[in-house]
């Protein structure tokens, strides 16, 4: 005997059920969102409303002048030009060279498939601050210090073993029987790996283009190091200028410049989303 989930009583429990689920998922995107939204409050008052210790949540007014400030006098377009260029292009060629290479760590033989994973593995061993004094040395030899693509190189560097990582790791998840069943089907390599292979590994390609970008972006000790010209500094390195006298934070600029800055990662990952999820579809439907 079939008991039938539509009924009005089942119904009315799935209805009791979601009420807490979605009162907790509104907690948790409030409390996750907080920081944003403080953000932009701040950047809306005043210097003399900031100064004030009792300030509430609210801005008293909207003190537009901190937009105009960080635009006009702080360079905050310049830096965002230069951070754009610098996150795009590391992540792009990050992607290319990393699916490939993934893909061989993954799928070849044991002996080369544990060399270039006990390379990755050191290469992440070492913190920034032993190798930052050979890598300014090698760059400045080179000819690239003080260059947006001296930067780009030690951030494709830097986010090349990381990409291997998580793409080894995608294409290990992908069973062998798929391409083996493929091949037996009279598929060609090239047609495996762009029809079976790339649709499965899409999710992968999604996330790890989207972790080098937002690691791209929000980087600042490498740019603090090789960057010594205003007109090639990034996003991160115009923040941290953001200094009045005697050490005084310019808090209603700072706020300005940290909010603009902050847009193009959620809009990067609200696109990216959607990407992810239509990648894992289609994956699991060509599979």
């Amino acid at each position: 005997m079939s008991i039938s989930l539509n009924t009005p009583a089942e119904k009315k429990k799935r209805k009791y059920f979601l009420i807490p689920t979605y009162f907790a998922v509104i907690c948790y995107v409030l409390f996750l969102g907080f920081p944003f939204l403080w953000m932009f409050t701040t950047s809306l008052k005043s210097p003399i409303e900031l100064l004030q210790l009792d300030q509430s949540f609210i801005p008293k007014g909207f003190y537009w002048q901190n937009y105009q400030d960080i635009m006009e006098k702080r360079g905050l377009i310049n830096s965002a030009k230069n951070s754009t260029i610098i996150a795009l292009v590391t992540t792009v060629i990050t992607t290319i060279f990393a699916v490939p290479a993934g893909y061989a760590i993954a799928r070849l033989r044991k002996v080369f498939s544990g060399a270039a994973t006990g390379w990755i593995l050191i290469s992440q061993v070492f913190p920034v601050s032993l190798v930052i004094i050979p890598l300014f040395m090698a760059v400045r030899r080179v000819g690239l210090l003080d260059t947006i693509w001296g930067l780009i190189l030690v951030y494709l560097v830097a986010a090349l073993p990381f990409a291997l990582w998580m793409l080894k790791g995608y294409v290990a998840s992908i069973p062998m029987d798929l391409e083996e069943a493929g091949a037996m089907d009279g598929a060609s390599s090239f047609q495996i790996l762009r029809r079976i292979v790339f649709p499965l590994l899409l999710p992968g390609i999604v996330a790890t283009a989207l972790f080098t970008f937002l690691n791209s972006w929000n980087e600042f000790f490498f740019a603090l190091v090789l960057i010594q010209s205003p007109e090639h500094e990034t996003l991160p390195l115009t923040l941290a200028r953001f200094m009045g006298s005697e050490g005084q934070v310019l808090l209603g600029p700072l706020a300005a410049g940290a909010f603009l800055a902050t847009i193009p990662s959620l809009l990067i990952f609200g696109i990216m989303q959607r990407k992810l999820a239509s990648g894992l579809l289609a994956g699991a439907v060509k599979g």
